[in-house]
């Protein structure tokens, strides 16, 4: 065999890069969140914030990561109903 023939394909299938991207979105999301939530620390350069505008920051925050969650692990639960789908189709 020829090396042009032996290698693998450069690209992945579109569908799979997707879903690998969002399984890489959902791994980073508790580093974010954690980012996030460490944020008002820096907040205090000469008098301390107001308790009301970081409570409402966090929640705000807290918020965010629950919605972004959600939707990619709907977009996983998606994939991985279509990949079942596709399994017993014999891959057609």
């Amino acid at each position: 065999m020829s090396p042009k023939q032996r290698r693998m394909p450069v690209f992945v299938e579109r569908k799979t890069y997707r879903r690998r991207r969002m399984a890489d979105g959902a791994r980073m999301l508790p580093i974010l969140g954690a980012l996030l939530f460490c944020m008002p620390l820096l907040w205090a350069v000469s008098s301390p914030p107001k308790t009301t505008v970081t409570m409402f920051y966090l929640f705000l925050v807290w918020i965010a990561l629950s919605v972004t969650s959600a939707i990619i692990s709907r977009h996983l639960h998606d994939d991985d109903n279509g990949s079942q789908s596709d399994a017993e189709n014999g891959g057609r």
